[in-house]
């Protein structure tokens, strides 16, 4: 840039901050190509903004492949003038796999760690929110499109339970999950900065994280509304290619 305007480097980069410009940054995107995206986008966040009476909303969702790292050296603590030291190299001893709703009224979790990802492990999941929630409340489940969900046999074990009602978001719009934003919390809180010599030592990990997590929790503050949502996507749709969505 400085090249290209026969200005100083240090001009250039005053005039970068000033404005906010950071080049050398990137911002990644996936716009939604659901055909009911409107649609769903109302739908969910009408749960978030006014949620029904007599009624729990989760948001479910899983982590797969949670792997059991143990650094091959141990980690060097945090001191003055120097960040926490870990080595780029690891032994991996296995996975895992997270299954968690999140309760939007108050921000408790109820989760279940599982060797693998199949319908059969997300029915169990089921099971276990069923027996977690009074039998007086409906239950509004937020979930994504990943096929497990949409299971022969799942779709059978919610029929048999009218208290359920099911919440699909749209493809590629995991944001609108909430229970992406506690995913985030735990991987940054409890999983990426450990050590583990075990699966099992990697789970109960995670389940002594989610019982303290719980005695503290608050929800999230969910303030963006339906229009204002779609009226950024329209103006993205308007950059990307001058149409609407």
């Amino acid at each position: 840039m400085a090249e290209h305007t026969g200005v100083s480097k240090s001009t250039v980069q005053r005039w970068f901050t000033l404005f906010g410009v950071q080049p050398h940054r990137q911002k990644h995107f996936k716009l939604s190509n659901d055909p009911f995206f409107i649609e769903k986008v109302r739908d969910i966040v009408g749960l978030y903004l006014n949620p029904p009476d007599h009624a729990m909303v989760l948001c479910v969702d899983e982590k797969t492949q949670v792997q059991a790292l143990n650094r091959t050296q141990p980690m060097l603590p945090m001191g003055l003038g120097y960040v926490e030291g870990v080595t780029h190299d690891y032994v991996r001893h296995g996975t895992t796999t997270l299954f968690a709703a999140l309760d939007i009224a108050n921000g408790e979790v109820i989760t279940q760690c599982k060797a693998r990802h199949r319908h059969q492990e997300f029915l169990a999941f089921l099971r276990h929110i069923d027996a977690s929630v009074p039998k007086n409340l409906d239950v509004h489940l937020v979930i994504d499109n990943y096929a497990t969900h949409k299971h022969a046999k799942v779709k059978a074990w919610l029929a048999k339970r009218p208290r359920y009602h099911i919440h699909y978001t749209p493809t590629y719009a995991s944001w609108l999950n909430q229970v992406e934003r506690w995913f985030g919390i735990i991987t940054q809180r409890a999983i990426r900065r450990g050590s583990f010599s075990s699966v099992k030592q990697l789970t109960t990990k995670i389940q002594q994280f989610v019982e303290n997590y719980n005695q503290t929790a608050s929800p999230f503050a969910w303030t963006a509304t339906a229009k204002s949502i779609l009226d950024k996507i329209e103006r993205l749709c308007s950059y990307t290619s001058g149409t609407r969505h």
